[in-house]
């Protein structure tokens, strides 16, 4: 299964973002294809917190808006909302500690959690970031780049990306 960070959400959202069409095309190939696909959470709360910042965008996305996109996403017939679980904590704690996060790597570490506690294969991100925690596979589909490979290859995650290829030359 393949899970999407906030940063994708948000760059598909909004239309001033240079990003948009190629992050709203992955969000459709997702959201139409046949596999399981995947947003924790907290990309949820972070999506809405960011959209609608009036310090990050002159005209930020009012919060009806937001609502409305999230709930479109929710509706998707194949998409899996990543939550904690009675064994979260214990994967969170050694996320933490073999991630060596502190401050604000603190919420990312809370997402690679979620995504290795739930079995995702590869978390779809433009952050860098996630190179530091072990175990979770991160993916670019805005540049086709591999950000972290994990020691499991994933078929389904390698179709997903060639179909995100194919469908990303045709065109939206």
């Amino acid at each position: 299964m393949i899970a999407v960070d906030t940063n994708l959400l948000v760059y598909a959202h909004r239309r001033d973002s240079p990003h948009n069409d190629a992050a709203f095309r992955v969000l459709q190939i997702l959201a139409s294809g046949r596999e399981m696909w995947a947003i924790p959470w907290p990309c949820l709360h972070e999506f809405l917190a960011v959209v609608t910042n009036t310090r990050l965008f002159r005209d930020p996305t009012p919060m009806k808006a937001a609502i409305e996109q999230v709930e479109v996403w929710l509706d998707a017939p194949r998409l899996v909302l990543l939550k904690e679980s009675d064994g979260y904590w214990a994967v969170l704690a050694d996320v933490l500690r073999e991630g060596r996060a502190c401050g604000g790597a603190v919420h990312d570490a809370r997402i690679a959690a979620l995504c290795l506690e739930h079995g995702v294969a590869e978390l779809w991100t433009a952050d860098r970031d996630f190179a530091r925690f072990p175990g979770i596979a991160t993916f670019n589909p805005l540049t086709d780049e591999r950000v972290h490979e994990s020691p499991v290859a994933y078929a389904v995650a390698k179709r997903a990306r060639a179909a995100g290829r194919q469908m990303a030359l045709a065109g939206r």
